[in-house]
């Protein structure tokens, strides 16, 4: 609530008052730091010799950057994407004090709603947000399990069953916890 607070008087200083620009500044702060913490250790991890051989080799310093620093942590970036996105489609208190009455968030819709009934489109969103995130566990723990027996087949090890146990205790942690809210009502 501090830091909502915060964002919202420093935009109203500034004049940008309570509009978009206020908004996706008070987002970009929340979400600043967890992209931040996720690219750096792979940036430090990766070998700087090899941007500066391709450096050497004739590219241009964006070239090489698209080329080899950008391949290097795209795990780590899309990792931060992910988070950014996910605490920025969570965050309810920095969009109720920085976003106007001409812009509303999913959270400030759904807040807005509980006042009065909640109509079926919210329902069809949250089951769609709900099949979307299973899927993606799914197709991760596929991923994770392909790539698991693929070491394995080369160490001939079996396998973890770790990675699938967490991904279904993940689904059936979110598949309890929807049904009460009424979800798939």
């Amino acid at each position: 609530i501090v830091t909502a607070i915060s964002i919202a008087l420093v935009c109203t200083m500034f004049a940008f008052g309570r509009s978009y620009a206020s908004l996706l500044i008070g987002h970009v702060v929340l979400t600043f730091p967890f992209v931040v913490l996720s690219v750096m250790p792979k940036l430090k991890q990766m070998d700087n010799n090899l941007y500066e051989a391709a450096l050497d080799l004739g590219c241009t310093p964006v070239q090489a950057f698209i080329k080899v620093k950008l391949p290097n942590i795209m795990s780590a970036v899309l990792s931060g994407a992910v988070m950014a996105f996910t605490l920025s489609l969570d965050d309810f208190v920095i969009s109720y004090f920085t976003t106007g009455p001409d812009f509303q968030t999913l959270p400030i819709k759904i807040f807005s709603m509980t006042k009065r009934r909640v109509t079926p489109d919210m329902y069809a969103l949250s089951t769609l947000i709900f099949v979307v995130v299973l899927l993606l566990l799914v197709l991760s723990n596929l991923i994770s399990a392909k790539e698991d027996g693929s070491a394995a087949k080369k160490k001939k090890k079996a396998p973890s069953p770790m990675p699938r146990r967490v991904g279904v205790i993940v689904c059936v942690v979110l598949l309890v916890s929807l049904i009460p809210a009424g979800i798939f009502l």
